[in-house]
Formats: structure tokens, sequence, C-alpha cells
């Protein structure tokens, strides 16, 4: 029997979950409570031997705006170095790599915005699926003057030049240039993304169970082969060493959570 979520809603269909994001009011930012659901959710899906393939959607307008900063202003502004390391090497860098490792196909189902703590979420996932007015973004950098997210996946799915060009400038890609970019797999309208999702799920789903397993653990192992894990694992050491710059401490101490206004003033949503 699946737990009471409240951040969170998991819906079944034959070998296919769906665990969507759901405090749309707070445009699905990322809560300790909603990270903590997630990933007990996408534990469960990995153990249940009845799931072929995982959805990773959103209710309401928009992915995910990110990790909740008003709520680490509230709980987390003061941490020392070692309560955030331990704090974000377990909710946003452990979370996120256990939907890479999960031994069975994750597809994000994306619409509105993807920034920052979503944009890392999302592209841990295998496949993206995006609506035609999904945006990516991770505009931290400029907001909170810290290096990028905790993940730096940016680079090996979008290429070099054009993760410098998002963000240093922190500008928000449209799903049909992530297309272009190889970073979304199929761009659809709105009213689509629901069932186009979820025809590919059953496409996937209809694969021999162990095989697709074995293929994607070769498929991850190639990245790994090229450094990937060890060169997310020394970014996110570079991520902790900017928490402890002058440009983050003045966007700590003026409130985190404006840095939502900020981004939003400027266009580039955090």
């Amino acid at each position: 029997m699946s737990p009471d979520y409240s951040d969170i809603t998991v819906e079944r269909f034959d070998g296919i979950v769906r665990i969507s994001h759901d405090r749309p009011e707070a445009r699905n930012a990322e809560s300790q409570r909603l990270l903590e659901e997630l990933d007990d959710a996408v534990r469960r899906a990995g153990e249940d031997d009845s799931v072929r393939v995982v959805i990773v959607g959103a209710k309401g307008d928009h992915f995910s705006a990110g990790h909740d900063l008003k709520e680490a202003q509230r709980s987390r502004a003061d941490f020392t170095v070692e309560q955030r390391w331990d704090y974000e090497i377990s909710h946003y860098f452990d979370y996120a790599l256990r939907l890479w490792d999960l031994p069975k196909p994750v597809i994000a189902q994306v619409q509105g915005a993807c920034i920052a703590g979503g944009f890392m979420v999302a592209n841990l996932c295998d496949m993206i699926v995006a609506s035609d007015d999904a945006f990516f973004a991770d505009p931290v950098l400029h907001s909170l003057g810290t290096a990028a997210v905790e993940i730096l996946v940016h680079p090996w799915v979008m290429g070099l030049r054009q993760a410098k060009d998002m963000l240093f400038t922190g500008r928000r890609v449209p799903a049909q240039e992530a297309l272009a970019m190889g970073m979304v797999n199929r761009v659809v309208s709105r009213a689509e993304l629901e069932s186009a999702t979820l025809e590919l799920a059953e496409q996937i789903a209809r694969a021999p169970a162990f095989a697709l397993r074995l293929t994607k653990r070769s498929l991850n192992r190639s990245f790994d082969m090229q450094g990937f894990r060890t060169a997310l694992q020394a970014h996110f050491d570079t991520h902790q060493l900017s928490h402890g710059s002058e440009e983050f401490r003045r966007a700590r101490d003026t409130g985190l959570s404006g840095a939502i206004q900020k981004g939003s003033e400027t266009g580039k949503a955090t």
C-alpha cells in the first residue's frame, strides 16, 4: 500500500508509475518534505517488480520552480558548513542520483518552468518529454552567487558551450531549443503532454524488463567511464565552496527568498 503523501501524487497505469510534484500553489518548489516523499516513492517504484517505467511529472502550470528558498531561509539560512554539506548531499545530490541509478527507465514530464533544482531532477531522468511552453533555467549564479546547482549535469545533457551560455547568462532555454540541443527527447502541446508521455512509457514498458535494465546500466556506465560521476562529485565540492563567498553571504543576509523576486523581475525565475 502506498503511503499518504502530502507534497506529491502517485498514480498507477498498469506497469507504469507517475510521481508528480503536487505543490502547484508554490509553483512546485521542492520543499524538504516533497523531496523526501519523492525519494521514498522512487525507492518503492524501484523495488516493485510490477513497475516497468517511472514518470516524474508535476501538477499545475509548472514542473518546478526549484528548491524552496523560502523554506531554506526559515530553517537553513544559518547552517554551518558541516550542516549544509550533510543536508545537500542527502536531499539534493543523493536523491537526484537515485533517479539516474534506478534500474528502470525514468521519464521526466515537464511543463512550464523547470528551474534550478527542478532542472536537476528532470535531467537526472533518462528521457524528457516537454510541453511547447516549457522552459529550462539555472539562474542561481546570478540570483544567489553560487556555482550553479548541486549537480552540474548541464554539460552532459546539452553540451559544454550551451551549458556555459545558459549558466553564465542565467537565461531561459525554451523547449524547442532544448530539443535542438538534444537535452529534450520530444516536444508536444500542453494538452498532449500527459498522453504523449504515457504513450512513450507504455511503448518502453513492452520491452523485456531484464534486457531494458541491462541496457540502461550499460548506457549509464558509458558516461561513468567518461568521468560523469566523478565530475558531479567534484562540482558538488565546488558548489559548497561557493556558499562561503561574499556574494552568497549578501544574498543570504538579504533573504534567500528575495532571489525569487529578483529572478522574476529579470525574467529568469529562480
